[in-house]
């Protein structure tokens, strides 16, 4: 079922634990003090199971079904699916390098969390993942012969790991991309250098906020006492990042801050950009995502026994967007000869411009302009390469239709990361954690600003490296004549922060590899 606000129980993050964070040094996300009405029951259980996943983020058995959505317009039959509501990244960094007692006292206050929460929407999941500074403490460094050992290489090149750094996309903010600008946010990409990411997801906002406090030293859980894990002044707390998937939120804090796009949100979304990124079928298999790979793809030289068998590549992207520019509120929309940026425009700049899948209504703007849940169709490889060639649209799209864009070249941001995000037979080699967010951080002025907290699963760093160059597609630019506003959503979002990591099975995952060592 759709994740609806007007449904939502009166939960919120308390003042007083607001004051608590700040007593453990603990800063929060400006999201976390507003009123999001984030507790409430399902109408659906997934299937109860007791076996916890080996692979972290192999959640699917313990959540609900994927349905279909009664909205006008939606694309008939498709499958949407509802994660939780609510996921709180946590990045910390390491004072020192870890111990086998370090490493006790993670294990156990993990498996503390899980006895007190559901491993469910109702209660919380949790995923641990590392980044390069971890694995570079650990004796020899990095590429030392203890990693050496146990890290995945690639099949393609075995002389690279399954774990690279993030690199500075080719769209953005960077002294590698002298050339690129933003309309609003020319903020420079960053590399962060976290050794920690985690990762909590609840339906009750609460849940995850309460999780990191405890984790921080507030001896509380679950509404109970409960001593904090003693790690010894070992995590540093970087950043804590909130995005939530709620239907309707999205135009509930634009209607709230007075944002100047309000009316044109989609209030049945929990995107701002008005699109659902939840079709099922968009979401790879878990194990595809996995170091060791299925019976489609395999990219590493992992096999089911080794150490990292069941581990994935997790990556943690930070997104302003900048919705004055998709919604282009400054006054051109209004002009009948040139109705910038309506609906149908905005679609295809979405997914595939010769051939949208609504064209929207009649009215182009107020509350979105036309339909949020449609197919991410996949219709091969280069499917790019369609109308870019020819110029031409598909058939049964006819030249009379209202507004499809024929006059010049357009990128569709789904089409672009078809070019690598599947296979050639459709499967998707990732899963997507991303939702809306709605706070300061990285903003110039220090305003709060929509947000896209993107994080997603994917076999090796490089997968991903390639699917977002295909996303942006900066080797068509050149080939055709794309103008810089048709270049899909690149002009409209800007990447602040970026870091991959590695994300252990379940046995390993408080501090991988120190049980290894002498």
């Amino acid at each position: 079922m759709d994740i609806d606000a007007s449904r939502l129980g009166d939960q919120q993050l308390s003042r007083r634990n607001l004051l608590r964070a700040a007593g453990l040094g603990v800063g929060v996300s400006a999201l976390a003090g507003l009123d999001l009405r984030a507790g409430f029951s399902r109408a659906e259980a997934a299937t109860p199971t007791a076996a916890l996943p080996q692979m972290q983020y192999d959640i699917g058995a313990h959540v609900p079904p994927a349905t279909t959505v009664n909205e006008v317009g939606a694309t008939p039959g498709v499958l949407f699916g509802h994660g939780p509501a609510f996921t709180l990244f946590v990045t910390a960094a390491l004072t020192r390098t870890p111990t086998l007692a370090d490493r006790t006292t993670l294990s156990r206050a993990l498996s503390t969390i899980e006895a007190n929460y559901r491993f469910d929407p109702t209660g919380v999941f949790t995923f641990v993942s590392y980044g390069i500074p971890y694995f570079s403490r650990l004796p020899g460094g990095f590429h030392g012969p203890k990693v050496s050992r146990y890290m995945p290489r690639l099949l393609s090149d075995t002389t690279r790991y399954a774990l690279e750094e993030a690199v500075p996309g080719p769209t953005d903010i960077h002294p590698n991309n002298p050339a690129i600008t933003k309309p609003r946010f020319n903020v420079p990409v960053s590399i962060e250098g976290n050794d920690v990411l985690l990762t909590f997801r609840s339906d009750l906002k609460d849940h995850v906020y309460d999780c990191m406090l405890w984790l921080a030293g507030s001896n509380t859980l679950a509404g109970s006492a409960v001593p904090s894990p003693r790690f010894g002044g070992l995590f540093t707390w970087t950043s804590n990042r909130l995005f939530f998937g709620v239907k309707g939120l999205t135009r509930q804090i634009a209607n709230q801050y007075n944002l100047p796009y309000q009316s044109r949100i989609n209030p049945n979304q929990p995107m701002w950009m008005g699109f659902a990124d939840g079709v099922a079928s968009a979401f790879g298999p878990p194990e595809i995502c996995s170091f060791q790979g299925n019976a489609e793809l395999k990219l590493t030289t992992a096999t089911r026994g080794d150490y990292f068998a069941n581990g994935s590549i997790q990556v943690l992207n930070h997104v302003i967007l900048d919705l004055a520019e998709f919604y282009l509120t400054n006054g051109s929309e209004h002009d009948p000869a040139s109705p910038d940026v309506g609906y149908l425009e905005r679609v295809q700049y979405m997914y595939r411009p010769n051939r949208p899948d609504h064209f929207g209504f009649t009215d182009q703007f107020t509350d979105g302009g036309g339909p949020g849940f449609l197919d991410n169709k996949f219709q091969g490889n280069d499917d790019v390469f369609t109308g870019l060639n020819t110029g031409s649209l598909e058939p049964g799209v006819t030249a009379d239709q209202p507004r499809v864009i024929q006059t010049h070249k357009v990128l569709g941001h789904i089409q672009c990361l078809h070019r690598s995000s599947r296979t050639p037979a459709g499967t998707p080699t990732h899963i997507r954690i991303d939702g809306s967010g709605f706070d300061n951080m990285d903003v110039p002025d220090g305003s709060m600003q929509p947000k896209l907290h993107f994080s997603a699963m994917v076999p090796t760093a490089d997968r991903f490296r390639q699917m977002r160059v295909d996303q942006a597609s900066p080797d068509l630019w050149s080939r055709f004549p794309i103008e810089d506003g048709d270049k899909g959503l690149e002009p409209r979002i800007t990447a602040t922060r970026r870091q991959n990591f590695l994300m252990p099975s379940r046995s390993h995952r408080a501090f991988p590899l120190l049980e290894t060592l002498p």
